[in-house]
């Protein structure tokens, strides 16, 4: 059984515990509205890992006299036959704690290390969108991946006019021959899924299971979005999936079919999604992250969105930590690229069918 602990400050006693099904409300409205917020750290995402691949996860909470002051979501992955890693969070670039000081984020922190000692699990890793906690930005920032996000105005009108002309261009082509796209909710699934196998495989990746994609758009309901384009024939050519917070809205999943390239039905899947967000006045949209000077990363910078550091860290839970000493990341381990070449190559040779069945009993485990 997991046991809070209380920590004193100069308002008063606050308490972390594991929160409940009747926190949801609490939990929700201080992530959307801290201006740090993300959707990721949404309760949904919670329901969705659990729903779709059975994992538990620990939400921490913490309260003053029960008015939330902090927010700390963390998912168990465990392979089988091992005690498995805490991760805040899996699938997605960022989680992380959510606080109203840099000592309640400690807090949490120190809860999670807490609780994976008494469930025998040696790791805890945070992805965030700034630095956590007291360490320094330079141990967690994230030397080979940035997450690229656009500033939106006030509308898509006065979005398309700040693009440039070639931009423009590629954006009305797909338009011009015939191509076109819808945007739902879950019932969009049944169509967007096969272009997300058929790109996944084409780019070596483990696929997500269907169960994942319908269990995140059950549970965001009106804050996710499924978007698929449409060649003439009604044929789905691309497809992603949005996911929204009062600030910023994220794609963290995108795909579309190299055979269909020359009918640019990539350009029209980010165009809807883009021109969506700002009418619905949406002050970012966050295209997810990218090694700088790779493709994803011009064709992201392309749209005028901007580089922003990732932090991301790996705790030792055996580490006792007082509550203001300054947390330590463990260093990182050497590269498996190696080992993910090889992979990537095996699945890219697999027909579709086969590679979907292998991805979506594999990916579950694969945090990121």
């Amino acid at each position: 059984m997991f046991n809070y602990s209380k920590v004193l400050n100069n308002s008063g006693s606050i308490s972390v515990s594991l929160v409940t099904g009747s926190n949801r409300k609490a939990w929700d409205d201080y992530v959307l509205c801290h201006p740090m917020g993300i959707a990721f750290q949404l309760y949904a995402w919670k329901e969705a890992v659990e729903g779709a691949y059975g994992f538990e996860c620990p939400y921490f909470i913490a309260l003053e006299n029960n008015i939330v002051r902090g927010v700390l979501p963390t998912a168990r992955i465990r392979r089988p036959f091992s005690r498995g890693t805490l991760v805040s969070l899996p699938y997605c670039d960022a989680g992380g704690p959510l606080a109203d000081s840099k000592e309640i984020e400690v807090l949490l922190l120190n809860q999670a290390l807490t609780y994976a000692r008494q469930q025998k699990i040696r790791t805890v890793e945070v992805r965030a969108l700034k630095a956590i906690g007291h360490i320094a930005d330079a141990e967690t920032v994230n030397k080979q991946k940035v997450r690229m996000r656009l500033p939106l105005p006030e509308d898509a009108p006065s979005l398309l006019s700040g693009f440039k002309a070639k931009l423009r261009s590629q954006v009305r082509k797909p338009q011009k021959d015939g191509l076109s796209a819808v945007i739902g909710g879950v019932e969009m699934v049944a169509d967007f899924y096969p272009v997300f196998v058929e790109n996944m495989r084409d780019l070596g990746s483990p696929v997500h299971s269907k169960k994942w994609f319908s269990q995140v758009l059950d549970a965001y309901g009106k804050r996710a979005r499924c978007c698929v384009v449409y060649m003439p024939d009604n044929q789905p050519a691309a497809g992603g999936v949005i996911l929204c917070h009062p600030e910023t809205v994220s794609i963290p999943w995108a795909s579309s079919l190299r055979r269909l390239n020359q009918w640019n039905p990539n350009m029209l899947l980010y165009w809807t999604l883009l021109e969506y967000a700002a009418n619905q006045g949406y002050h970012f949209f966050d295209f997810g992250r990218s090694t700088p000077g790779e493709g994803t990363y011009r064709f992201k910078k392309q749209w005028g969105a901007r580089s922003k550091p990732l932090h991301w860290a790996r705790f030792n839970a055996s580490d006792r930590i007082d509550e203001k000493a300054s947390l330590k990341p463990v260093q990182a381990s050497g590269s498996h690229g190696k080992v993910r070449d090889t992979a990537a190559q095996l699945i890219q040779r697999m027909p579709l069918g086969m590679s979907q069945w292998m991805g979506s009993r594999l990916r579950r485990y694969i945090s990121l």
